[in-house]
């Protein structure tokens, strides 16, 4: 047998793409198990990919592109096997792969009652198998473990860019159909060459016969038993369908509160949390991992300390919830009063609206040092006949701090921030962030209005609340960025993103009514420090920092426009009047002029207080973990861990590099782990200007960091203006990452 001319050994056209690689090794082994005997080609493949996986090493990290050629030759071989149509080596007829997955349940029947055979045999000669080639390993098989379509036999049907396509057809399907087949094109142009991915539950379930598209939502939980347990409802119905949920728990009463009047009665909100944690557990997201949530409490919740305690790995355990993930909402105030040291008040949130008339969660500062928070705060401190425990402010820091350095939370929310910068405050509050902390939009709770028997049915009505939906796709800036795309992409990407509104299948209702109220999206961006490394930038650099600014600045603007013109085209979000869109002050507040700027700021906004704009919130920078893989890119905004490391399996180890790591780039790649956190800070902030949202922004540290050197870095991300912190990231602990939110 010729090993270099068997078709599913292409080691000859593979061989002569790395002429820098030595190729012996891999002819010599198959020779081997030839001569030892008469092995299959799944055999002779597999132990190949292994060969060459063993093979990559710093010094010669393109054996992963070798090892991702013959893991693709291998999936040709399997889809084609599958397939009753096939056409060529590797792909075959876009319309037999649709019919099959249709017959077999898997792909719903939407797509060909959607397209005609001619625009879809037209569609599928936009497919360029060639893309393929700019998968590494682990991004290919990291594809083809997850999304990659499969049969309910769980034999594989569909091929990489054959799931890129079927999301460009189902996010464009209700486009004018005089358009529709040119922005097919364009959509599959940016994910095919890697210019952007879709969310985690877009890239597995568009065109699917189940699941959803959205990625991450947020619950604000009622103070009664009704509102507590249809919420929970709600999150294992939103869980089962593979979203990451945030829920604020800031309205519930504290233990030892009052029911009915009944003194001491409440248990506070551990019991709600281990309900939740149960759902988390119970509920598991289509089978592949269990359900995410976090839970957000006020940091003047007479709850504070045991909720900061309950992801720690000792004490009792009646009051531990080690599966969800925790965050703290803090004023403004409460930093000042940390770094003053002084005296902390915390109050029942239930005593707070009985005596006092209002809720104090539904206050925060419009201005730095002043506003309506610290007043109805000192309100309350003052009001004798309201019960209140009085701790060192310094004391609750502390718990936080000794909490991040075990478990890695709680995130970080800085909510007076966050709502001065709302760009929709004139219609509701933001209490908290969702499970990556990318996410701030306006929310209010569900309330059960009345519930009757009528001809032999039960009425439920509810007045719904705002209950936020992120749909999130991302930039990769190591491509789009370096290959000056930028212009092109964004406009199709923003596109695809508001049509996940309107396509999407949402389990909650008030979240359908919520999403087409904002009709919010959160373009974000990932392959940071591998553009810093592609430039020659250094990460602690004054230069980086003005990178930021200047992408960002171009990232938001591009963004604002792609929105605004869709708005011309299809019209505004139902809550654009007196939004700060509307009156120009997003652009003012942030400090946008012409004069300033290589960006027409001025004509930007009078256009969208003239145009409008389609989309509420528009930008967040979410983890991107899993996706950014797929792409062979650095996640988020974050430092690499390592130049190279494994990525472990259950039975195997994946060797990878740190992206285009070469002779040029490798001194650009530093650990997070040794980065002066200072300088991603400083980064953040100006990046976080020009984002209407948040970010998911990791602090790195060592697992000997001294208290007050992590005291420091809170202050510095609080003083800089940063909305959101995520983990608190130590060399001594391991840490789940957001699949939901990976975009």
């Amino acid at each position: 047998m010729n090993i270099s001319s068997a078709k599913p050994l292409p080691l000859a056209s593979i061989d002569s793409d790395f002429p820098h690689l030595d190729f012996q090794p891999l002819y010599k082994r198959a020779t081997q198990l030839q001569d030892n005997h008469t092995p299959s080609n799944d055999e002779l493949l597999n132990q190949l990919i292994l060969d060459s996986l063993s093979m990559i090493s710093e010094a010669e990290p393109d054996w992963t592109y070798v090892a991702a050629r013959l893991y693709l030759s291998s999936l040709y071989e399997k889809a084609a096997e599958h397939r009753r149509s096939t056409a060529g080596e590797s792909y075959g007829p876009l319309y037999g792969l649709i019919t099959d997955l249709t017959d077999a349940g898997v792909y719903s029947p939407v797509l060909l009652e959607s397209y005609t055979k001619e625009e879809i045999d037209i569609i599928g000669t936009y497919i360029d198998p060639e893309k393929d080639r700019l998968f590494t390993y682990i991004a290919v098989k990291m594809l083809a473990d997850r999304y990659l379509s499969r049969d309910k036999k769980k034999r594989l049907f569909e091929l990489p860019q054959e799931r890129f396509m079927i999301i460009s057809m189902t996010l464009n399907r209700s486009e004018p159909k005089e358009r529709r087949l040119s922005l097919i094109k364009e959509s599959y142009w940016a994910l095919s060459n890697l210019y952007m991915t879709a969310a985690t539950p877009t890239l597995s379930n568009a065109g699917k016969n189940w699941g959803q598209l959205s990625s991450c939502f947020i619950d604000t939980v009622d103070d009664s038993l009704q509102g507590i347990y249809d919420s929970n409802t709600d999150i294992a119905n939103l869980s089962k369908n593979g979203g990451g949920i945030g829920v604020y728990l800031g309205k519930i009463r504290s233990r030892g509160s009052d029911i009915k009047g009944f003194k001491g009665a409440s248990s506070g909100v551990l019991p709600w949390m281990k309900q939740l944690n149960n759902t988390a557990v119970s509920v598991d997201q289509l089978g592949q991992r269990k359900g995410a949530v976090s839970v957000y409490l006020d940091i003047w919740h007479k709850d504070i300390f045991s909720f900061l305690d309950s992801k720690l790995n000792n004490g009792d355990e009646r009051y531990r919830t080690h599966d969800l993930f925790t965050g703290v909402c803090l004023p403004d105030l409460f930093m000042e009063t940390v770094e003053a040291r002084g005296d902390w008040h915390l109050f029942d949130p239930h005593e707070v609206r009985s005596v006092m008339g209002f809720s104090l969660e539904d206050f925060y500062d419009e201005k730095p040092g002043a506003g309506s928070f610290r007043v109805k705060y000192e309100e309350c401190v003052a009001n004798p006949r309201l019960s209140k425990q009085k701790v060192p402010a310094i004391d609750i820091m502390k718990r936080i701090m000794i909490s991040q350095l075990e478990t890695g939370t709680p995130f970080m929310f800085y909510r007076d921030e966050v709502n001065r910068k709302n760009p929709n405050r004139h219609l509701g509050m933001i209490y908290c962030t969702n499970l990556c902390t990318e996410i701030v939009q306006n929310q209010s709770a569900t309330i059960t209005k009345d519930q009757r028997e009528e001809d032999g049915r039960i009425i439920i009505e509810k007045i719904p609340g705002d209950f936020v939906v992120c749909n999130l796709s991302s930039i990769n800036l190591a491509r789009a960025a370096a290959d000056h795309v930028l212009e092109r992409l964004i406009p199709i990407q923003v596109r695809m993103l508001d049509n996940v509104i309107d396509l999407n299948t949402i389990p909650v209702l008030q979240g359908v009514a919520t999403n087409r109220k904002y009709r919010a999206i959160g373009l974000g961006t990932f392959g940071w420090h591998h553009l810093l490394a592609l430039k020659k930038l250094r990460w602690e650099n004054e230069e980086a920092v003005r990178l930021a600014d200047e992408l960002y600045e171009k990232i938001a603007f591009l963004t604002i426009k792609a929105s605004m013109n869709l708005a011309m085209e299809k019209g505004s979000y139902p809550g654009f009047k007196g939004s700060d869109w509307h009156s120009g002050e997003y652009f003012t507040s942030r400090g946008y002029s012409s004069l300033d700027s290589v960006h027409d700021w001025d004509s930007l906004m009078q256009a969208v207080r003239k145009n409008g704009i389609r989309n509420g919130y528009l930008m967040a920078v979410a983890p991107n973990a899993s996706t950014s893989i797929i792409a062979g890119s650095s996640p988020s905004i974050d430092p690499i861990f390592r130049k190279f490391y494994s990525e472990e399996k259950k039975d195997y180890k994946i060797p990878v590099t740190a992206p285009d790591l070469n002779e040029h780039t490798t001194w650009y790649y530093k650990s997070a782990y040794v980065i002066d956190q200072h300088w991603s800070i400083l980064q953040n902030s100006k990046r976080q200007k020009h984002i209407d949202q948040a970010i998911s922004f990791n602090l790195y540290v060592q697992n000997n960091i001294k208290a007050k050197e992590l005291l420091d870095l809170h202050l510095s991300a609080w003083k800089n203006g940063l909305k959101t912190t995520y983990y608190v990231r130590s060399t001594s602990s391991d840490f789940e990452d957001c699949d939901s939110c990976s975009s």
